[in-house]
């Protein structure tokens, strides 16, 4: 098999059948393209499970019983597809048994592995453009899509791995046109925009997980997500192994997706914070010496007491659950 598709999602109905029906159209636009489509859903109470057996009877689906996350549930679909852990990361969902259903699993892995989210959609032969770049391009061990807004506007979709001065934007975002400048810099972990409207597939530290195909050998060599990362982070953290076991990742403008995240809502939810700034901390004291790391948490901690002075806009509520959430985030920054 050339292309093994992997759909995570979670009470994601509408999107999800969107995001299937693009992916069923770039695949019928690419027969040469021997391809697979595997959906996993995280215990969504929406119908998501239902609508894709009865719409998509073609779709493999895997109902899960509980929310693994976003790495648990793209290892549950790798390890279904034959991959296994390399014993550098925490597989968690590697006590839960996979599917007697043999048609759920190829006889080997297949090439190559596309994790894409529910809230994106594929446009035109992206899939055949993503996969013919790998074939091409032996050092490649992941590349990822010019992703769009729906309303077509420019998405950043490949970043810098990120360090201290990409934190201290996000915890204190500088005023008026300098944060427009500093937001789409270099500083900010962003690549030139002019790279992406040159058309040519040019070399990145990571792209987002919201499209995110990688080569079946270079998964058997890095292994499968950390599912210490529950949210956030994940991808980075996969793209790191693969920098270190020799692979390349790249953009590849000439192929589009479009993706609703950060589009759809701008509404405050703790938990999700939380987890951002979890999974932050987690990464960088991975992937950072200690004297980074101190300097990390301090800045979340001045960055959350800040946060706290803006925080007196919306209801009484809102306000509250936003200063827990920001307390919440200064005890991890905190704690050692």
């Amino acid at each position: 098999m050339d292309l093994a598709i992997i759909v995570v999602s979670y009470n994601t109905r509408e999107l999800l059948h969107a995001c299937l029906d693009s992916v069923q159209a770039s695949l019928a636009g690419s027969p040469e393209l021997e391809a697979g489509v595997w959906v996993v859903d995280n215990a969504s109470a929406d119908g998501s499970a239902a609508m894709v057996r009865e719409m998509f009877p073609n779709v493999r689906l895997i109902a899960l019983n509980e929310n693994l996350g976003f790495s648990g549930g793209n290892n549950f679909a790798l390890r279904a597809l034959g991959f296994r852990p390399a014993g550098r990361e925490l597989v968690r969902s590697g006590h839960l048994p996979l599917p007697d259903d043999p048609w759920l699993a190829p006889h080997q892995p297949p090439r190559h592995v596309l994790l894409l989210n529910s809230d994106a959609e594929v446009r035109g032969d992206a899939l055949a453009r993503l996969v013919a770049f790998l074939d091409e391009t032996p050092r490649a061990g992941a590349c990822g899509p010019q992703l769009v807004y729906p309303d077509g506007r420019f998405q950043h979709g490949a970043f810098r791995f990120p360090g201290l001065a990409q934190t201290a934007l996000d915890l204190f975002p500088p005023p008026g046109r300098l944060n427009t400048a500093l937001m789409d810099s270099r500083l900010n972990g962003r690549y030139p925009r002019r790279l992406n409207n040159a058309g040519q597939a040019f070399p990145v530290d990571f792209v987002l997980g919201a499209s995110l195909t990688v080569r079946g050998w270079a998964i058997e060599q890095a292994g499968l997500l950390d599912e210490s990362y529950f949210m956030y982070c994940e991808e980075m953290d996969w793209q790191q192994r693969l920098a270190r076991t020799g692979w390349e990742v790249y953009c590849v403008p000439a192929a589009q997706v479009m993706h609703h995240g950060g589009a759809s809502t701008s509404q405050f939810r703790a938990a999700m914070f939380t987890e951002l700034w979890h999974s932050r901390l987690r990464y960088f004291a991975r992937y950072h010496g200690p004297l980074t790391n101190r300097l990390l948490r301090k800045l979340i901690r001045a960055g959350m007491a800040a946060a706290a002075q803006r925080a007196q806009v919306g209801t009484l509520l809102e306000i509250d659950e936003r200063l827990r959430a920001y307390d919440t985030v200064a005890t991890l920054a905190g704690n050692r």
